[in-house]
């Protein structure tokens, strides 16, 4: 009697607290290294053309309903990639600029102006996502800057994301704001921040240099303390000032 007592009221307590201080709800907001990393198994909703975790993926539904009833289709190219597919991506590059000629380095960092190092990708976290403007007839060179201004086919797309974006939670990842290092322009890349916030917060306490290091990747002997140093400053760190929060 004595302990079924005290679990109710140690119940009344927690809720309580809760209620009072609503962001204890976001204490236990981390990922576990192995899904930072892109190597764990996270509880991801799947439909026709995305993988998201079940909060994004839901915010996303609202955006495109929201898009749609503007007469603006928003078509996904890419959303949640895990270790294998992104290491995938990096040796079908590493591989190519190799055979053109370019020195491990060089071919390195032709590769991180647009792709990142596996187990370093945003994609890991199922947080983010590559759109383009469906219903164009566009099906080639799709993440192509230029197609988003001027008399792009995205540009109706890309006017109605900066007006909108932010209000689902969806936030630009690598913009084109002056002076800004690291991977290029890719207005198509969007984050969930209400998510992705938390997780780089917990991304940035790993220890990076060690964890890429000790990896078997193609081209790793080519990272130096100094290079993976850089890489973490510039290129997964100068990003949207809003999604450093």
């Amino acid at each position: 009697m004595m302990k079924r007592r005290r679990f109710i009221q140690n119940t009344l307590l927690t809720t309580a607290a809760v209620t009072t201080f609503p962001q204890l709800l976001k204490a236990n907001t981390g990922l576990p290294e192995t899904e930072l990393l892109g190597r764990g198994n996270p509880v991801l909703t799947e439909k026709s053309g995305y993988r998201l975790r079940p909060e994004a993926a839901e915010a996303f539904d609202r955006m495109a309903a929201a898009a749609k009833k503007e007469g603006i289709g928003i078509q996904v190219v890419s959303s949640y990639r895990d270790y294998a597919h992104q290491n995938r991506i990096w040796e079908r590059k590493y591989k190519d600029y190799k055979a053109g000629g370019m020195a491990p380095l060089v071919a390195i960092e032709k590769i991180i102006e647009y792709s990142t190092i596996p187990g370093t990708s945003r994609h890991h976290w199922a947080t983010d996502l590559d759109i383009i403007q469906a219903g164009t007839g566009v099906t080639n060179n799709v993440l192509d800057p230029d197609k988003f201004h001027g008399t792009g086919p995205f540009c109706a797309l890309k006017a109605w994301l900066e007006e909108n974006a932010e209000s689902f939670g969806f936030y630009e990842v690598y913009t084109n704001a002056y002076g800004r290092k690291g991977f290029k322009y890719e207005p198509w890349h969007f984050s969930y921040a209400p998510l992705s916030r938390n997780y780089l917060k917990d991304y940035k306490k790993l220890d990076i240099a060690q964890i890429l290091q000790q990896k078997n990747l193609m081209g790793s002997d080519a990272f130096t303390s100094a290079f993976i140093e850089k890489y973490r400053t510039e290129n997964i760190l100068d990003i949207n000032p809003k999604l450093l929060k």
